[in-house]
């Protein structure tokens, strides 16, 4: 019998380690395993650990790599890779490798154990963002093993604190570290190139543009005194005034570029002409992700938190909320008015972090590599870009000039409310839209 490994006629079989898709589940099951919950302070267990992970995985396949810590245990990745010199500049490519807390009791299986059920891995970061985190790493190996290194110059990064603003990650990187950047021009990281079915039709959602963040804690002072007599200086009601004004204001449409672009493509699915009037219909086209694009076609402030007194009949001299405000690019003074005008008098606001919202064309080589991709692999599909509602490092990234766009390619069932899974309970990604992923951004890097 002729050992078919030695019949020129047989095909030989393919090896696991050339491809980008092989080892891209057990890569986001291993990451969500390791704990780097962020609870916006100095309480957690930091990003170390994961950081080291990544940081041997490059190494394992050649790729030396450089951990940058800026504060104990709040750790970063940076390496070079690909080729020497591009007319088109460096790419950057990043993802973060923080995530939110997650109550285990609240969930149907345990957020850290990084369990495959009902195809899908399960886990705290399984779509913000070890999913990308893991298509990068398995894609980067699987090319370096086979040789296929890009010719333009790459630098690959994994940050600390996205999920707190990025300021002992991203924003250390430019502040400190701007020359492990440099020569870079364009950026990728999240949130975007996900799939949302609108009319039967799948449509790839790119993210070109960034709503800016305002978070903002209201003080308000007032006359403490004993909770039995008449109060005429009450911090209490005036605040609580406030918050029940911002809450309940109905802030008007805006349209950006992106929005417009977006909303344009869906009117051609549903037969009409996108207008300012029409465009809350047309985002319900996208079902369960009307949530979060129904927030980037306005400008919006949420009261998040409450704090006062100390005995229920003392009146308190202070009280303060936060607010989470996110402004659309071109309407940050419109935004900031209005709040202004709702909290009325007698109530300081201040910054508790402040980023300025992006938008970059949706236009050039790496919008066609993305597309051409997102394509081959999903041949009826429409790519179009949208505003992203909240924010990622790329707004400290944007600093240093770079073009940056959110692509983190993912083929999902019309019928996952993905992006409730974002910070949500039971957080998930269906095996197979991993591996179209790493098939995707594979195909990505061919053009890129």
């Amino acid at each position: 019998m002729t050992d078919p490994a030695l019949d020129p006629t047989v095909e030989p079989a393919p090896d696991p380690a050339l491809d980008p898709a092989a080892e891209v589940v057990e890569l986001c099951r291993e990451l969500i395993r390791i704990d780097t919950s962020n609870y916006g302070d100095q309480e957690g267990p930091g990003e170390r650990k994961a950081a080291e992970y990544v940081a041997a995985l490059l190494d394992e396949v050649g790729i030396e790599s450089r951990l940058v810590e800026s504060e104990p245990g709040r750790t970063s990745v940076l390496a070079r890779w690909g080729g020497s010199a591009d007319d088109r500049g460096g790419l950057l490519l990043h993802g973060h490798l923080d995530v939110v807390p997650a109550a285990a009791e609240d969930w149907q299986v345990d957020p850290f154990a990084g369990e495959v059920q009902d195809g899908y891995v399960w886990g705290r970061g399984a779509v913000d963002m070890k999913d990308f985190d893991a298509m990068l790493l398995s894609v980067v190996r699987a090319r370096q093993r086979a040789g296929r290194v890009p010719e333009r110059p790459i630098t690959l990064c994994f940050t600390a604190d996205e999920e707190a603003g990025g300021h002992r990650g991203a924003q250390v990187l430019v502040d400190e570290h701007a020359e492990e950047l440099e020569g870079c021009t364009e950026a990728l990281g999240e949130v975007g190139g996900f799939s949302a079915t609108v009319r039967g039709r799948r449509v790839y959602l790119i993210e070109a543009a960034e709503k800016g963040m305002a978070w903002m804690r209201l003080t308000s002072r007032g006359t403490a005194g004993h909770g039995s007599m008449i109060s005429t200086d009450n911090a209490v009601t005036r605040l609580a005034a406030a918050v029940a004004r911002i809450g309940a204001h109905e802030w008007p449409v805006r349209l950006t570029p992106t929005m417009r672009t977006l909303l344009a493509a869906v009117g051609e699915l549903a037969g009409t002409e996108a207008t300012p009037d029409n465009a809350p219909a047309l985002i319900e086209e996208f079902g369960g992700a009307a949530r979060m694009l129904g927030a980037v076609i306005r400008n919006t402030a949420n009261p998040t938190m409450l704090d006062a007194g100390y005995k229920v009949n003392v009146i308190p001299s202070e009280a303060t909320a936060h607010v989470d405000g996110r402004f659309l690019p071109g309407y940050e003074d419109e935004f900031f008015a209005t709040l202004a005008g709702l909290a009325g008098e007698g109530v300081n606001i201040e910054h508790v972090s402040h980023q300025q919202p992006w938008e970059t064309p949706y236009d050039g080589d790496l919008v066609d590599a993305m597309t051409r991709a997102i394509l081959a692999e999903d041949e009826d599909a429409l790519v179009a870009p949208y505003l992203m509602s909240a924010g990622t490092d790329a707004k400290h990234f944007r600093r240093l000039g770079l073009r940056s766009y959110g692509f983190v390619p993912l083929r999902l069932p019309d019928d996952l409310d993905f992006t409730a899974l974002f910070h949500g309970v039971d957080e998930r990604v269906p095996v197979d839209a991993l591996e179209f992923g790493a098939r995707v951004f594979d195909r990505f890097l061919d053009q890129a």
